[in-house]
């Protein structure tokens, strides 16, 4: 899986069509979420209030690696996929290649315009609950 710092230039210097296909790629890779985690999803624990898209998060720190685990129904696929190349591109990084991710991540990924401003908002959102809870579990 290319890191984040490959994926940005891919994605800003394609055009519109192509960053929402490679979006719709992603989200047909987004692994199951592991079993361990269904009985805090049906409690409703792990959710991104501020997505409109019933997004389950969870963030772990193993050893010093960083592994991401979530479930977000495929009726929506753009955030699907941005989760998926989250967790894809930071499996196994450390808590610091977590905390350089700039927080304009979705602009410079060309993402903002393709997206839309409330679904931006929803990334955004979810960038920052990865970033704040890598650094809390790091510590």
């Amino acid at each position: 899986m290319p890191s984040l710092e490959a994926l940005i230039p891919r994605f800003k210097a394609a055009d519109r069509t192509t960053r929402l296909e490679t979006l719709l790629d992603y989200s047909k890779k987004l692994p199951p979420l592991p079993e361990r985690y269904e009985a805090e999803k049906q409690l409703g624990h792990s959710r991104v209030h501020e997505c409109q898209t019933p997004v389950f998060l969870w963030v772990e720190v193993d050893d010093g690696q960083v592994h991401i685990h979530a479930d977000v129904p495929r009726e929506s696929p753009t955030v699907r996929g941005f989760i998926s190349l989250l967790a894809r591109s930071l499996e196994g990084e450390t808590p610091a290649a977590v905390a350089r991710i700039p927080n304009d991540l979705l602009d410079q990924l060309g993402l903002s315009e393709t997206l839309g401003m409330t679904r931006t908002q929803g990334l955004t959102a979810i960038l920052q609950r990865i970033k704040r809870s890598v650094a809390t579990a790091a510590n």
